[in-house]
């Protein structure tokens, strides 16, 4: 056997694990959401051709379009906050500053903890008659009586500060890596010639932190836009739909609950409520994908 079929044979082997595993989790999952697009099927029973009558009801549901809008304000609203938080700190904790070490672990072990736990802790912090926010501002007398966080008006804030504090450490280290392969010579040169930190900052450290920042864009662009997971353990998408995203929508079809939209499992209308998501998501991404690259050939 020639060396060049030895080394395929030794590739093949070690990607074999992954390959089965994507194809497995992956490519068969997306399959069968593609053909029960097509169906009424409730998880029982002989699935029922229907063509694209469930493409009909998706244009037709208030309560997905709904929660397509309250997902741009949660997506909008956390990168809003999180990515020029996340870019201060690295800025912060890259220069020479006693206990950087402690304090990169400490902002970063919000990304390390459960989501579970993370969301128990908030409502339970947030909780409007007993959580400790309302206790502390009562006993500093600075309210009068408890603010409803998970109510209609706050709900929304309450979970985007949620997620920026479970968020922030993990594109803090993207950016902390991106500015320690920026080479010192470049502000060493610049103090020479007389520049300040704020115009160090703006002639240097950002153009040279623009790559790192585009990825970190993109990957905070989709986290958002997909994230439930704490929505959903603190609202549950409520009070009356306020916080009701478009990947809790698509859960409560696939996966009732008793206080969610859907009372029965939708796999059917799941499965194009499934595609029309990822038909959102993967537009928004692909087009910040194209502004990112047009602004590369100006700049």
């Amino acid at each position: 056997m020639s060396l060049k079929w030895k080394r395929l044979g030794e590739n093949s082997l070690f990607l074999a694990p992954s390959i089965i595993l994507t194809a497995v989790l992956g490519i068969y999952p997306l399959l069968w959401m593609l053909r029960f697009m097509f169906y009424d099927y409730a998880g029982y029973g002989e699935p029922l051709f229907i063509g694209l009558d469930n493409f009909r009801r998706l244009m037709r549901d208030a309560l997905f379009w709904e929660s397509v809008g309250n997902t741009f304000i949660y997506a909008g609203g956390k990168l809003a906050l999180t990515l020029p938080v996340s870019m201060l700190l690295a800025v912060i904790l890259n220069g020479k500053l006693r206990g950087s070490n402690l304090l990169r672990g400490i902002y970063f072990m919000p990304t390390i903890i459960s989501t579970a736990v993370i969301s128990v802790v908030f409502y339970t912090i947030f909780n409007s008659y007993n959580g400790m926010v309302n206790t502390v501002l009562m006993k500093l007398h600075l309210i009068s009586e408890p603010i409803e966080w998970l109510g209609p008006k706050l709900a929304m804030l309450t979970v985007i500060l949620v997620a920026v504090w479970g968020a922030v450490g993990n594109y803090m280290l993207l950016f902390l890596a991106g500015l320690q392969g920026i080479p010192k010579d470049l502000y060493e040169s610049a103090s020479i010639d007389g520049a300040n930190a704020g115009r160090r900052f703006w002639s240097i450290t950002l153009p040279m932190l623009a790559p790192v920042a585009q990825l970190v864009i993109m990957l905070a662009i989709i986290a958002s836009l997909k994230g439930y997971e704490s929505i959903m353990l603190i609202t549950e998408g409520g009070p009356i739909g306020r916080t009701e995203v478009m990947y809790l929508y698509l859960y409560k079809l696939l996966f009732p609950v008793s206080t969610g939209s859907a009372v029965v499992q939708q796999f059917g209308y799941g499965s194009a409520v499934g595609f029309a998501t990822a038909i959102i998501v993967g537009g928004i991404t692909g087009l910040y994908f194209l502004l990112s690259r047009k602004m590369n050939k100006v700049y």
